[in-house]
């Protein structure tokens, strides 16, 4: 396993459009739950004969930063105690803005974690109001200054859009505001309204409006726009980074590379034969008896054979810039991409950044604006 996941799935207040598997913890809940993370990743060690040290480690949510920076040191002590990580291994942390200050940020640094990803959102106060989110505007100002002050050198900021009534004047202050800050990456996500969210109740009910989606390209194109010009590389469909600046973390994922994850909610994924992945239940209760008994809580969600491999190998490179590297995927699977996907290629042709003969497949910016339809000539 190259890549350790560590899914913490407590929130201050649970956000109206999140669907990620979070819930309102108290301090108690989230003590324990440590206890956990620690106890599962013995029992790991006990049952798998991974010997490399991690080159990624990411601590995602839910809201990691509610965790001390006492707990953050003891995970990673134990990572360090019983799997090693590598020289120079990449440590994400994701942040709210709203549960930090310099102190807890200098810790966590001190601790290890040399890549924040702080979620910003937006710098407007009603639409951060609108979002849910606990904190304010000048709250995220703070907090990335305060990251820099603690010594953060490879800092990450998210930004939604597509928000209800938001044009595109505001959201180009709002993205040239977020560039003063001079981030090493910037996530951007359009809002989309998930079953099972309050957002989603909103939309059925008429209280919100989804943006249209004309509004919503318009809106994707300046964001891109706006980044290139500032040297930012669009590496991802919904990632930019500066020169060498990519998430480590989440290339693993898009590469199907292996990666070990722990926590309720969390996925593992192994690349041997044709790949199989795992999966923790999103429950608490059953996390912790698993544990308790001395067991692993992971199920196998799908084991793959190589036609599915295929088909999800192409579909992940496709959300990169890289694309499809034509020779590796011929390398991997004894198949050129043209033998397994002909009617597919042959759809998705006219979406295409350049030919098949430059050696890759990978889409322009109005492939990555309709993925969802171009992919699904792949499954």
């Amino acid at each position: 396993m190259s890549s350790l996941y560590l899914h913490i799935p407590f929130c201050s207040r649970k956000c109206p459009y999140c669907d990620f598997f979070s819930q309102v913890g108290s301090q108690q809940q989230i003590n324990e739950y440590v206890e956990l993370l620690i106890i599962n990743l013995q029992i790991l060690k006990r049952d798998n004969s991974h010997d490399t040290p991690f080159n990624t480690i990411f601590f995602g949510g839910g809201t990691p930063s509610l965790l001390s920076v006492g707990q953050v040191e003891a995970i990673l002590n134990k990572v360090e105690q019983l799997y090693g990580i590598a020289n120079h291994a990449e440590i994400t942390l994701e942040a709210n803005p709203g549960t930090l200050d310099f102190e807890r940020l200098q810790g966590y640094y001190r601790a290890g974690v040399n890549r924040l990803s702080l979620g910003v959102q937006s710098l407007n106060d009603q639409k951060l109001q609108l979002l849910g989110r606990i904190h304010n505007a000048s709250q995220a100002r703070e907090s990335i200054l305060a990251a820099r002050a603690a010594g953060f050198e490879n800092l990450s900021l998210d930004l939604m859009f597509a928000l209800p009534d938001q044009d595109l004047s505001s959201l180009e202050q709002e993205i040239s505001a977020l560039l003063s800050f001079e981030p090493e990456h910037i996530s951007l996500y359009g809002l989309s309204f998930e079953k099972g969210t309050e957002f989603y109740l909103q939309l059925q009910s008429g209280q919100l409006t989804a943006c249209e989606e004309g509004l919503y390209a318009e809106q994707y194109r300046l964001l891109h726009g706006q980044l290139a010009a500032a040297g930012f590389e669009h590496y991802e469909i919904s990632n930019f980074a500066r020169p060498n600046r990519r998430c480590h973390h989440n290339q693993v994922y898009w590469k199907r590379e292996d990666c070990l994850a722990i926590g309720a909610g969390a996925h593992s994924f192994s690349s041997q034969k044709w790949g199989t992945r795992w999966y923790i239940p999103e429950n608490l209760q059953s996390y912790q008896e698993s544990l308790w008994r001395g067991e692993d809580p992971a199920e196998i969600l799908e084991t793959y054979d190589r036609q599915g491999a295929m088909r999800e190998f192409a579909y992940l490179a496709l959300r990169t810039r890289d694309g499809i590297d034509l020779q590796e995927f011929e390398e991997r699977f004894n198949l050129s991409l043209q033998q397994v996907f002909p009617g597919a290629l042959d759809k998705i042709q006219n979406s295409l950044d350049s030919p098949l003969t430059s050696g890759r497949c990978r889409f322009n910016l109005n492939g990555w604006l309709i993925y969802d339809h171009l992919i699904s000539h792949f499954l």
